[in-house]
């Protein structure tokens, strides 16, 4: 569970807080196998036995104050009495767990009976592919469902379904595969005509993945799409004698999660749907009217970039909570350059658990290394999260996929939780005291994760000798709890000098994303530059740096580049970069509203270093491949021209470029050999990553660079507007001073 916070010490008071113009809060990694520095939890057993306190309900910790009779509450000070069994435990300095470190991870016992606990808990995965689509689409799926087959664990169930203007389900289990279909009512209110439990039982449908392999891939050699003929006689004449499409994607999702449903709980613990889409939903029940985007916004004068943010229908949140009850969770994967209308479909996704993953073309998609790479690490569910905080403040927003607990409050529910995803808090005072100067209690969070892991059958401890459950995968609940104590600020030099950038970027970009989903992308913009104007002048206002001479101040003593204070520097980097970043530039710019939505998904789930990539790449130079020039470039042309280096290396998070310069010596080999530093590094960043970096090789001279050169932003205009002007980020910070001097007065 890694732990970063805006500020390593504390703001002493709201004042101080508002102040300095620094975000205040953390991120929380919670299912990650260590702490931010690297440190493994203690493991333990006995959860249940935790004690906690009367109060406030903190669970004992290794920073609360131990009697032989009583403990006291690290986060609020409440004296608490300690039972018998307790007193005997903690009787010795290290023996148990939660005695040796703040960071523990305990096994909680299994609710059920006995009988029950031997339940078999499968993990249950059922593929559905759209044959609405083209044979190229075909062929990446299939290829991404062979990868998938060979990163599924041994004692998995693997369904098969299509969908078109009729849904398909497959036996596998057979000789030969067999289909059977079920025809989907084309108009929007309608449902299926019968059940898919009478069209096939659910455990015929559920293969076994170690003896049904082969059979499934000739399944899957036997998928082709639908002919237009079949969907045109299907779907009949639609609006104005258009002929409608027949993707009824909707109704095929609800009739799967209905189905699935009703196993939920008896074969499996989470049900996990694959869905690869290859345009809109444009039949049947969940069908979505994809005019909105076209000419006509720019008619109506509406702001194209708010018009298509919103959700236009409420089927597909309506779906996820279906999906949640029925324990599945649906990842998309969307392989299409059409507008699908992602900012209805994402909801389906990411509220019931799963991911959004959007390809733009079948050609060079990562689609298959993205499926095996998902499934070949672990992940948790049923998962609870709990953020709790010293008696002085309190959690104000959370933010991330998850949802909120209806009846609790600060209690957040997350279906399926990866080592990667990532959710944050942000704090607020609790009164105008805040932290005393004198006494000794310390700001402490204690953040409790509650999960479930299936653990398959070799790894069960094989306790009492009982060998009859040794093949199953059985069901494992654990209690992950971290405690962290912070300093406070006595000064605001103190509270600059402890921020991390990173962790405040991840805030703001959250921000930003709430926002230009309420109020339009302009709106998001307005926010980031604000803030950064406010951040500006009160540390210019802190450092004394501005002399007023006869009532106006004098401009050229203005610091926009905080060079008094090193923490704050990159900022504002980070904040013309996310200006520049197709999640906030301007529709006109050509940011497909798709591709907006799939960065606000992603950019809302990464950990704070991998978002600073995603933003402001980080661009190495190399003078061979085997020997490191300098480990880091400012984004500009004229940062490519001074270091004189012949190979750049660029990491954007989603896509890895290596630029070989124009004048670079040209015995130098190209692309570089797959045993030097640069082909380490490269494979080492696309092991770490949790989706598969994209990997482009260019010459430059003889290559297109374009999409090497307009990763170069700092010449670009903030705005975008007009031609890529020689003072983008001069020009930028000029701006900010302009608006910081009007601010102050």
């Amino acid at each position: 569970m890694a732990v970063r916070a805006t500020v390593s010490r504390f703001p002493m008071d709201s004042d101080a807080r508002e102040g300095s113009g620094l975000l205040w809060g953390v991120t929380v990694t919670p299912f990650a196998a260590a702490d931010e520095n690297g440190r493994a939890p203690s493991y333990g057993s006995g959860g249940d036995l935790l004690p906690r306190c009367e109060n406030c309900w903190a669970y004992f910790n290794t920073y609360c104050e131990l009697e032989q009779w009583s403990w006291s509450c690290s986060l609020c000070g409440n004296l608490n009495g300690l039972s018998s069994d307790a007193i005997e435990r903690y009787s010795g300095p290290q023996s148990c767990a939660e005695m040796m470190s703040s960071f523990v991870d305990l096994e909680l016992p299994s609710q059920e009976s006995s009988e029950e606990a031997a339940m078999p808990a499968c993990p249950v995965y059922v593929a559905a592919v759209d044959l609405s689509s083209s044979e190229e689409f075909l062929e990446l799926t299939k290829s991404a469902l062979l990868a998938a087959l060979e990163a599924l664990a041994p004692g998995s169930l693997f369904g098969l379904a299509t969908f078109s203007h009729k849904l398909g389900l497959y036996d596998v289990q057979g000789p030969i595969p067999v289909v059977k279909n079920v025809f989907i009512p084309p108009d929007a209110e309608g449902t299926l005509p019968i059940e898919l439990e009478d069209v096939m039982p659910l455990l015929q449908f559920l293969a076994p993945v170690e003896t049904c392999k082969d059979r499934i891939a000739s399944a899957l050699e036997t998928l082709r799409p639908t002919t237009s003929w079949e969907r045109t006689t299907a779907a009949g004449q639609g609006l104005d004698g258009v002929l409608i499409g027949g993707r009824g994607f909707g109704m095929a999702m609800e009739a799967l999660c209905n189905y699935l449903g009703s196993e939920y709980g008896n074969t499996f613990a989470l049900a996990r749907v694959f869905a690869f889409l290859s345009g809109p939903p444009d039949y049947g029940a969940g069908q979505l009217d994809t005019r909105r985007y076209g000419e006509q916004y720019a008619s109506k004068g509406e702001d194209a970039d708010r018009a298509l943010l919103p959700e236009q229908t409420p089927f597909y949140k309506d779906l996820a909570a279906v999906a949640v009850q029925a324990g599945v969770c649906v990842d998309i994967f969307a392989v299409t350059n059409e507008y699908t209308d992602l900012a209805s479909l994402k909801f389906l996704s990411i509220e019931s658990g799963g991911s959004l993953f959007l390809y733009t073309s079948t050609e060079d998609s990562t689609l298959p290394q993205d499926m095996y790479r998902m499934l070949s690490r672990p992940y948790a569910f049923g998962c609870v999260l709990r953020l709790r905080t010293s008696t002085e403040f309190k959690p104000g927003n959370s933010y991330g996929h998850f949802f909120p607990d209806p009846q609790y409050e600060n209690v957040q529910h997350i279906i399926c939780c990866d080592s990667y995803a990532t959710y944050a808090y942000d704090f607020m005072f609790e009164n105008n005291a805040g932290f005393s100067r004198t006494r000794s209690d310390v700001p402490t969070i204690q953040i409790a994760f509650q999960y479930a892991v299936v653990v398959p059958p070799q790894e069960l401890s094989n306790s009492g000798g009982v060998s009859t459950n040794r093949t199953k995968h059985s069901l494992q609940r654990r209690l992950r709890i971290r405690t962290l104590q912070f300093g406070v600020a006595q000064n605001i030099h103190e509270l600059y000098d402890s921020c991390d950038p990173e962790v405040v970027l991840s805030l703001l970009v959250h921000k930003v994303i709430l926002a230009s989903l309420e109020e339009g992308v302009r709106e998001g913009r307005i926010l980031l530059q604000e803030w950064l104007v406010i951040l500006t002048a009160q540390y210019n206002d802190a450092y004394k740096l501005i002399q007023y001479s006869n009532g106006s101040s004098i401009r050229s003593q203005i610091d926009v580049a905080f060079s008094q204070c090193p923490q704050l520097q990159p900022l504002p980097r980070i904040i013309f970069a996310l200006l520049r970043n197709p999640l906030l530039r301007f529709h006109e710019e050509g940011v497909h509203p798709d591709y907006r939505i799939y960065l606000q998904c992603l950019f809302s789930m990464l950990e704070p270093s991998s978002l600073h990539r995603a933003v402001y790449p980080v661009l190495t130079s190399y003078a061979t491949p085997d020997k490191q020039a300098y480990p880091r470039h400012s984004l500009s042309r004229a940062a490519l021209i001074t270091s004189g280096s012949p190979i750049f290396f660029l990491d954007a998070f989603t896509i890895l470029i290596v630029f070989y310069s124009s004048t670079a010596d040209p015995t130098l080999p190209f692309p570089p050999p797959h045993d030097c530093l640069l082909r380490t590094t490269i494979n080492k960043v696309k092991q770490e990553r949790c989706i598969t970096p994209k990997l482009i090789f260019i010459r430059g001279g003889q290559d297109d660079a374009s999409i090497f050169e307009n990763f170069l932003i700092e010449e670009q205009d903030v705005d975008g507007s007009g031609l890529t002007s020689v003072m983008g980020f001069v020009s930028f910070l000029e701006d900010i001073t302009q608006k910081v001097l009007e601010f102050m007065k």
